[in-house]
């Protein structure tokens, strides 16, 4: 019988109080199999959060950046030791290789990236002050600094199943430097991923105990219990923000909420860029890249895709050839570009997004319901079509629904005014991608999408052989974005960890503030 995963509470792994039937079954996204049940049913999570700030918070406090910057690395190397692991339960989830690096290799990434930053950056204390003293009067005697010192709570991860390694990594590296411990709720379909990195971190015995701990199933036992030193860091859908942010608990209190949601993200074709040239092809290339990595299951994959009218046929036609190349079946045979996605559920749910959007328009290329898939069942695996679709630019479900699946949305605009306009309708986004050599177009189009997005991923002629590309968020940026994207800024560099910290003013002698140098 498939197990009943385990959460990993107050240093020692739980199985919940749940049968099968109480439980919810997860089950392999290639061929249906189950893999395992969730359940936090009888789980301590009251005993969890306390072990966390009582044992985990004072460890960690008691370190300076510095030292803290050493957990990472130990971290990242015991991560690295053991992701074969990792990408064998990945192919399981649907992800193909390329899928299960982009997903582990990035988070231990991240975990280097935010250790040099922090030996660079920050001093080897365990708080910061920032920046000069400011005279607050006559003489010299009465200063007025910042300090920016650890906060006594811990970090609450809610995350989504896209990401399983990645996003508990990236968000444990920033509370980690910031000294907070964290309690990783992990996303029920990709449960089973997230349960063996932190065994993985767990065996190495690197970090502090109550540091890191995991509650498999539901949080809303949680949610009850935070504080107003905690932290609530949450990644999913627009809805569930909407409906965590105004949780009575987390209203009461005033719990740090930070909100990473699905947006509709865009791709922009200048009018100057020309079918035939490397630009052009450079273009299709990342929309078809952004459609198939990880099955589009990503907060940052384009959606919509905006070219200028004359050039919309030329563009179907292009992205379709490239997407008639990719080969989708089981992620663990030789010559599969894009496997599942997570689950018949997802599935279905992309389907219905699709349809929404194609009653104003047309399917291109791929057809929801049909698919041709290599070594796999194509009704037990939930397995969907690379789905093009070319629609009515001032329809509204192009702006509302988002397919989070292998799918994208051509939408012809008229003129600059009616893309600047089109891009704004998504009502905010993680983030949006601009292609074209043209300087004064691009400089005017940047003015009026920037409020829109978090990022803004911008390629042309000199950059478009080494851009990182338009979907991955990089541990130097921010990754967030405004409105329906949840308001929220994670990454951002040495930035991100400050913003999990207190900043306090402090108007004081230079003798005393001398003491905190």
């Amino acid at each position: 019988m498939p197990p009943m995963l385990q959460s990993q509470l107050q240093g020692t792994w739980v199985t919940p109080d749940a049968t099968p039937d109480t439980a919810t079954g997860v089950h392999d996204a290639v061929t249906g199999d189950l893999v395992c049940h969730v359940s936090s049913q009888g789980l301590d999570v009251v005993g969890a959060l306390d072990h966390a700030r009582h044992l985990g918070g004072p460890a960690l406090r008691a370190l300076t950046f510095h030292q803290r910057a050493d957990l990472l690395d130990a971290v990242g190397a015991a991560v690295r030791a053991r992701r074969e692991e990792l990408y064998v339960l990945s192919a399981r989830a649907g992800a193909t290789l390329l899928d299960a690096r982009y997903d582990v290799d990035g988070g231990i990434r991240v975990l280097r990236d935010y250790s040099a930053r922090a030996r660079t950056e920050l001093p080897d204390a365990p708080f910061l002050v920032e920046g000069p003293a400011e005279r607050l009067a006559r003489g010299d005697d009465f200063l007025g600094v910042h300090l920016v010192s650890p906060s006594p709570g811990l970090m609450l991860q809610v995350n989504a199943f896209n990401f399983p390694v990645w996003a508990p990594l990236e968000k444990l590296a920033q509370a980690l430097l910031a000294g907070m411990p964290t309690v990783v709720k992990s996303a029920t379909p990709t449960a089973y991923l997230t349960a063996q990195l932190v065994r993985i971190i767990t065996d190495a015995g690197v970090l502090p105990p109550g540091a890191l701990q995991l509650l498999v199933g539901s949080a809303r036992p949680a949610l009850d219990l935070l504080r107003e030193q905690d932290v609530l860091s949450f990644t999913g859908s627009a809805t569930t923000a909407g409906t965590l942010r105004t949780h009575p608990n987390l209203v009461a209190r005033s719990v740090r909420f930070n909100a990473e949601a699905d947006s509709v993200n865009a791709m922009v074709l200048a009018p100057d860029v020309r079918p035939g040239t490397p630009l052009f092809s450079a273009f299709v290339r990342e929309v078809v890249t952004e459609m198939t990595v990880k099955a589009g299951q990503k907060c940052t994959a384009i959606r919509r895709v905006l070219v200028p009218r004359e050039q919309e046929n030329t563009v179907l036609e292009a992205i379709s050839a490239e997407l008639a190349q990719v080969t989708v079946g089981n992620p663990a045979t030789e010559g599969v570009r894009m496997g599942a996605v997570v689950s018949l559920a997802q599935r279905d749910d992309v389907r219905r997004a699709v349809r929404a959007i194609a009653e104003s328009g047309r399917f291109v290329h791929g057809d929801p319901d049909k698919v041709r898939v290599v070594d796999a069942d194509p009704e037990r695996g939930a397995f969907l079509d690379t789905l093009l679709v070319s629609a009515d630019p001032d329809a509204a479900a192009p702006h509302e629904v988002e397919p989070f699946g292998p799918a994208a949305t051509v939408l012809a605009y008229r003129d600059t005014a009616h893309a600047t306009d089109l891009i704004a309708r998504g009502r905010g986004s993680l983030a949006a991608s601009v292609v074209g050599d043209d300087l004064v177009w691009t400089t005017a189009f940047v003015q009026e999408a920037a409020p829109w997005h978090g990022r803004l991923h911008l390629m042309d002629s000199t950059n478009m052989t080494q851009t990182t590309g338009h979907g991955s968020p990089l541990p130097a940026l921010r990754h967030g974005g405004p409105g329906r994207a949840g308001g929220g800024s994670e990454l951002a560099g040495t930035r991100g960890v400050l913003d999990l910290m207190q900043r306090t003013a402090l108007q004081a002698s230079p003798r005393i503030l001398g003491a905190f140098r």
